[in-house]
């Protein structure tokens, strides 16, 4: 109960410290600033500028990249709503044992149930390459963006702002 209570808080302090990292989308996809490194080393340091400057555009598309995974992936939808509902159901309503005909049903065998059925249908879903598929478009697609977006006129400043 705890967890509701203070969830208007965390998303609150959620708001505030990833939120606001957000840069304009204007900026994020400037495409007069796009240009093809030099060589590795300005590839390099465009990368580790455009990560840190970005880093809450590049939060932003990997979430929306894991919420196109699960939409693409409605066997896995179905899987983790099987067994995050069933956890919800078996806690809220049968925390104590029951008696159903001559058997007995206590909240261990239902959570046994519950495994039975969901861990093999979670295994069919795949969702190990799910992660990996989610990993790997990520990384190529920050990766990608980070070299091509030139740092802008800010990025000149941040040595002299680092050192005051």
């Amino acid at each position: 109960m705890d967890l509701l209570t203070s969830a208007p808080e965390r998303l609150k302090s959620f708001r505030e410290t990833r939120l606001s990292a957000l840069r304009p989308f204007t900026e994020f996809f400037d495409h007069h600033r796009i240009s093809r490194p030099a060589d590795m080393n300005q590839a390099t340091s465009r990368i580790s500028y455009n990560t840190r400057y970005f880093s809450g555009n590049y939060g932003l598309v990997v979430a929306i990249l894991a919420v196109y995974a699960l939409i693409t992936n409605p066997l896995l939808l179905i899987a983790l709503g099987l067994l995050t509902g069933g956890f919800i159901v078996i806690n809220r309503w049968a925390p104590e044992p029951m008696q159903v005909g001559d058997h007995v049903v206590t909240q261990k065998s239902l959570y046994i149930g519950l495994f039975v059925i969901g861990l093999p249908l979670l295994w069919w879903a795949s969702p190990v390459s799910t992660f990996f598929w989610l990993v790997g478009s990520s990384v190529f697609l920050i990766l990608f963006h980070a070299a091509l977006l030139e740092p802008g006129v800010e990025s000149e400043y941040t040595s002299v702002q680092d050192s005051v």
